[in-house]
């Protein structure tokens, strides 16, 4: 079904305990630094989850990397500007020291660390105007919700290529389009030395990465697409933007079935093509073992108005049907912070 209409206050103190008020007493947030640098306004910024790492992106075209030292200082560690638009959003890898960042210009890029400079390490084309926001996928959420002795050989297969490659990417952009990005994984050469099989010290570690589209979200919006949210506890994606609809999708597993040589209408297909395509299927085709499906649809979330953000949030109100449910929180050019829960 849709998302339950009724009104209920989230912000009367249902959010806590009664016994965590002793505690939150004591705990008064002060100003504690500015970080100074960019040329015009900041668009986004984002904590790194495993390093002392803060990024942040600028109408300037920039995107610098901040690292905390003692004290609450910061020190600035790397000012990236091979935009060549407005940065609107950066998002970091949940477990490696990878940054992805999106434009006016349309393009995706990822940085990493080489040596002591940080550098571009791959650019994602194929958006047809602004990407506004970009996601990494959690980094628990790579197996789906299929028991291992239930599933077919192909899903087996993703889910390991998916384990080797690591969380997804998730982009949204001017275009409509919500797409997911997936790493094609390195092959690990041996560097044979003579002698026996000791690696050569001379390693060939480039630090280019290839990330290819896997797939495209069913196309509801009709309008800019401004921010997705990709949940960490149950995968489901929830997208909104300009045409104030909010919209949750869900990967499943396609219905398995028989693939033979032959083509849907009979004829038998040419080998050589057949060849070919298949060596090209094993590295940037989008799986078709799993598919996107909607699973509800609001609109007009916020009146009239252009919804700007959206994201997953724990549920903890009083009317909360499980310890882990989750609730979206959405706001609007209305001003307005609205919270809905999905009904099943």
């Amino acid at each position: 079904g849709g998302m339950g209409g009724k009104e209920v206050d989230f912000t009367s103190g249902g959010t806590r305990d009664a016994n965590d008020d002793e505690e939150d007493e004591d705990e008064e947030w002060r100003f504690a630094v500015i970080l100074d640098g960019h040329d015009s306004e900041i668009k986004s910024l984002a904590f790194s989850p495993i390093s002392p790492y803060l990024a942040t992106c600028s109408r300037d075209k920039s995107v610098w990397i901040w690292e905390e030292l003692e004290d609450d200082n910061f020190e600035t560690v790397a000012v990236l500007q091979e935009h060549e638009g407005d940065v609107k959003c950066v998002a970091w890898h949940p477990s490696e020291e990878l940054l992805a960042s999106a434009s006016y210009d349309d393009e995706v890029r990822l940085w990493r660390e080489d040596v002591d400079d940080w550098t571009c390490c791959a650019v994602l084309r194929g958006h047809g105007g602004t990407v506004w926001w970009v996601e990494f996928e959690g980094a628990e959420m790579i197996g789906l919700d299929k028991e291992e002795k239930d599933r077919t050989k192909e899903q087996r297969r993703l889910l390991e290529d998916r384990k080797k490659a690591g969380p997804r990417l998730l982009t949204c952009s001017d275009d409509c389009t919500i797409r997911v990005w997936r790493r094609i994984p390195k092959e690990k050469k041996e560097t044979p030395t003579g002698q026996g099989r000791i690696p050569s010290i001379l390693k060939n570690n480039s630090i280019e990465e290839e990330w290819v589209e896997e797939a495209r979200l069913p196309q509801v919006h009709e309008r800019a697409v401004y921010t997705v949210s990709w949940s960490r506890k149950t995968g489901r994606v929830v997208s909104t933007g300009s045409d104030g609809k909010i919209v949750i999708y869900e990967e499943r597993w396609r219905e398995h079935k028989q693939t033979n040589g032959s083509s849907a209408n009979g004829q038998d297909v040419q080998m050589q093509d057949q060849q070919d395509s298949d060596a090209q299927a094993s590295l940037s085709d989008p799986p078709t073992v799993t598919e996107w499906i909607v699973l509800a649809e609001l609109e007009a979330a916020h009146d009239v108005f252009e919804v700007n953000h959206v994201c997953w949030a724990k549920r903890s109100d009083k009317g909360k049907r499980s310890d882990d449910e989750e609730i979206i929180v959405s706001t609007g050019d209305d001003g307005e912070v609205k919270v809905w829960t999905l009904e099943t």
